[in-house]
């Protein structure tokens, strides 16, 4: 579990960039962004296939948990939104 983790907060940095980039090119919903983070730290997972050891279940689990919480993380700290999530 501790190299899932370990994975997982490395990957975030990256699909922060991305998710950023997503929303910056394509008009994006507010309230998918948190799926599209999902589905970028999954596929983020199976591409560094080279760079780990780890398996395949806990690398898309590493990657799930890194697309959720770099989404979240940038809404806590970047984000000036106030209220609800729809506007």
């Amino acid at each position: 579990m501790n190299l899932v983790l370990a994975f997982a907060s490395v990957l975030s940095a990256i699909i922060v960039a991305l998710v950023q980039l997503v929303k910056n090119t394509i008009n994006v919903p507010k309230n998918l962004v948190p799926l599209i983070g999902l589905v970028i730290g999954i596929l983020i997972g199976v591409a560094a296939y080279p760079f780990t050891d780890l398996e395949m279940v806990p690398r898309l689990w590493a990657g799930g948990l890194a697309g959720l919480s770099a989404t979240g993380l940038f809404e806590l700290t970047l984000s000036n939104r106030q209220g609800t999530t729809k506007e």
